[in-house]
């Protein structure tokens, strides 16, 4: 079993470009379900992250295709700067 403050400490990177897209940022939890529905990750700002606005990147769970000790390997459609994903 993994502890959410665990996860939360695992860098993620996405298996189709080998972007690292960052830290997740908060989860999502299907209360209904009891279980984690999405994991939230910080979106890239305008100019090198630090003006303008910054969106957030949702992956869905069943988009995550490996947990490992230090990394979450995700699989979404290649992801830009300038571009923010959302499911």
């Amino acid at each position: 079993m993994i502890k959410i403050s665990e996860l939360r400490m695992r860098e993620v990177v996405n298996v189709v470009d080998g972007r690292k897209l960052g830290p997740i940022k908060d989860i999502d939890i299907d209360l209904e379900a009891g279980r984690i529905a999405a994991l939230i990750l910080p979106g890239q700002g305008r100019f090198l992250g630090l003006f303008g606005k910054e969106d957030e990147l949702v992956v869905p769970w069943d988009k995550i295709k490996k947990i490992g000790l230090d990394i979450i390997l995700v699989e979404v459609p290649a992801y830009r700067r300038e571009d923010s994903y959302r499911y």
